[in-house]
């Protein structure tokens, strides 16, 4: 029996489905939902904090004072909202949850200074059509360097890579650099990855040739996935982020059937897929 293709590719879901086919499954066809994690409530609220500073306050004024301000009242926003108001945070855990969150953003500050920086969107939902495939993204920050040239940004709340993983990180970014070039018109000059953990930052320039292979790679995969599909052959791929799935009642490498899923019509929406949400390392 074949399953229904999904609707489209992100840099997340590329990424899952080369992690673990079912967990793909799982996410992009069953559309299973998965419950709100603390790692991906703290990635959000950081991230919404930033994007407060550019958006209303000045060049000039986005200081770091200005900065936790705005994580504040992100704060009430993220956990008391409906995604991650169910976290069920204890009184001394959401304390150490906000004083980490505080630290990320006061690590943001040692890797630029935001009043230098020329944001011209954050938060930018692009999608490109490629053949019977729709490659979607969002982007955390959109800018322009001192020479007028487009430079996209990434936050990252969790570990940095190690130096094996770093090209593969990037790619999630040359993604954006795709998306970008297809709807714009113009490559950035820059795509980097903003760690707000350690902090440090990982800088690259995308290429008309890392653009091309972007897009041969976007194709090998979704040709995987229409084969899968038709097929009905999606492998589990037991590792360490099984530690974090969502899906181990269903998944038979942990003892779980498949045949437990609720159908599509029972089933409740997925929780919205935030594409700078960081994957715990």
């Amino acid at each position: 029996m074949s399953l229904p293709l999904p609707t489209s590719l992100s840099p997340s879901k590329v990424s899952s489905f080369k992690d673990c086919a079912l967990a793909f499954r799982f996410s992009a066809i069953d559309r299973l939902p998965e419950p709100p994690s603390p790692w991906a409530a703290k990635g959000t609220l950081v991230h919404r904090a930033l994007e407060l500073l550019f958006w209303e306050e000045e060049p000039g004024h986005r200081t770091l004072d200005a900065a936790l301000a705005k994580l504040a009242r992100a704060r009430d926003e993220i956990l008391g909202g409906d995604e991650f108001g169910t976290l069920g945070l204890s009184t001394e855990e959401e304390g150490e949850f906000v004083d980490d969150a505080e630290l990320l953003v006061r690590n943001y500050f040692e890797l630029e200074d935001p009043n230098e920086v020329r944001v011209i969107g954050t938060e930018l939902r692009l999608e490109v059509p490629l053949g019977t495939l729709t490659l979607r993204g969002i982007i955390d920050r959109l800018e322009l360097d001192d020479d007028g040239e487009l430079v996209v940004t990434d936050y990252k709340t969790g570990k940095a890579p190690w130096a094996a993983q770093e090209q593969s990180r990037l790619g999630g970014v040359h993604f954006y650099a795709f998306l970008c070039e297809q709807l714009l018109g113009r490559r950035p000059a820059r795509v980097q990855l903003l760690h707000l953990r350690e902090p440090i930052a990982i800088s690259t320039v995308p290429s008309a040739q890392s653009v091309r292979g972007l897009e041969v790679r976007a194709r090998a995969i979704w040709s995987a996935v229409e084969l899968a599909c038709e097929r009905d052959d999606f492998r589990p791929r037991p590792s360490r982020l099984c530690d974090f799935c969502a899906y181990k009642e269903y998944c038979p490498a942990w003892g779980g059937d498949p045949a437990r899923i609720p159908t599509r019509d029972d089933a409740p929406p997925a929780q919205a897929e935030r594409e700078a949400m960081p994957m715990p390392a």
